[in-house]
């Protein structure tokens, strides 16, 4: 992006030359990724965006609006900041292997690598462990990196996606990058235990708050310490996130205290969040509620359940299922230095 047409907005005719070239590139990218899910029978589906519930996630924020009725009543409905309710009831009515560009929003969420709304390409399979979507996530940035430089780059960092993938559990990234031993602060049933997450935190020198809650911490470390080492040179895949921070994922059938939750990363840019999904209702409302109560102690709000989803849960088949920020790989793809350079008519403001 020539440094001149930075103050410039995105629809001025010199700032949209300059930009034009990554986002036909997008659209390249976009189309070969289409191609591969068609080829393996997956059925590309268009959920509604509009939605009772926005997702049920602490720390997501969804943009709230109301629907008017014919009648003139008004019922307050959100933006959705995943598709994934809505795919999940498509399992639970038969399909087996759906996928979706989705445009979705997340309120609270601006900068470099985040906008108000962006598209996420999630996907599922039925009958199928979740390991085979992380090859899945691997061969996309694959298809990306040949449209795109070759490589996936964000600033100073570099990874070659057609080397092997490094696959670490998220206990083994605490000790190898913080030395913390995470799994020594939750117990054999999953639950966390904050006083020794802090006490891990006091040896190495990082800051503990009296408010810190053991996901606060454990955030810290990941966001402060292990991150900025993931995926440089090679992708990286964090397996085995502890069981308090999968809300939606089964728990490993090895060990409760982690879960069939991963993520993916490439240059220190998270670009993947899947799961071998949870098909319990009771089980999926509890840490509905767990997650709720920490938004309302966080936030002072909570959002409704959707009820529609907990009950085509009881019905929904095993699976697998994953969503990918489309936006981050082809900015990594295309070496773009924010996402607004890779969105067509990115969000004002």
């Amino acid at each position: 992006m020539k440094a001149e047409n930075m103050d410039q907005p995105w629809w001025h005719p010199e700032r949209h030359a300059d930009r034009r070239g990554i986002l036909l590139v997008r659209n390249r990218i976009q189309a070969r990724l289409r191609g591969w899910l068609a080829e393996r029978e997956f059925v590309e589906v268009d959920p509604s965006a509009l939605a009772f519930s926005p997702g049920n996630e602490a720390h997501l924020h969804g943009f709230m609006t109301m629907a008017i009725g014919n009648d003139g009543m008004g019922r307050a409905m959100y933006l959705h900041t995943s598709p994934e309710f809505a795919m999940k009831k498509l399992l639970a009515a038969g399909e087996r292997r759906i996928a979706a560009f989705a445009h979705v929003f997340r309120n609270r969420e601006r900068g470099a690598l985040h906008s108000p709304e962006f598209t996420m390409l999630e996907w599922y399979r039925v009958g199928e462990g979740y390991e085979v979507l992380m090859e899945d996530v691997v061969a996309f940035c694959r298809l990306a990196a040949e449209i795109g430089g070759g490589v996936l780059r964000f600033r100073d960092r570099v990874c070659d996606p057609f080397a092997e993938p490094e696959r670490l559990s998220v206990a083994e990234a605490f000790q190898r990058y913080a030395g913390v031993d995470l799994l020594a602060s939750i117990r054999a049933d999953g639950e966390p235990v904050a006083e020794v997450l802090a006490a891990e935190l006091a040896r190495i020198g990082l800051r503990v708050a009296e408010d810190d809650t053991w996901s606060d911490m454990l955030s810290r470390v990941l966001g402060e310490l292990v991150e900025p080492h993931l995926g440089v040179g090679r992708i990286t895949i964090l397996d085995q996130y502890p069981s308090a921070e999968a809300a939606l994922a089964r728990k490993h059938p090895g060990d409760a205290r982690v879960a069939e939750r991963f993520e993916v990363y490439a240059c220190g840019v998270e670009l993947a969040n899947g799961f071998g999904e949870l098909t319990n209702p009771d089980e999926q409302r509890r840490r509905f509620g767990l997650e709720m109560d920490e938004k309302a102690r966080v936030y002072g709000e909570r959002y409704p359940l959707d009820e529609d989803f907990l009950t085509a849960l009881a019905i929904m088949p095993p699976a697998s299922g994953i969503a990918m920020g489309f936006d981050r790989v082809v900015m990594l793809a295309t070496g773009a230095g924010r996402i607004d350079d890779v969105i067509w008519a990115p969000v004002p403001g």
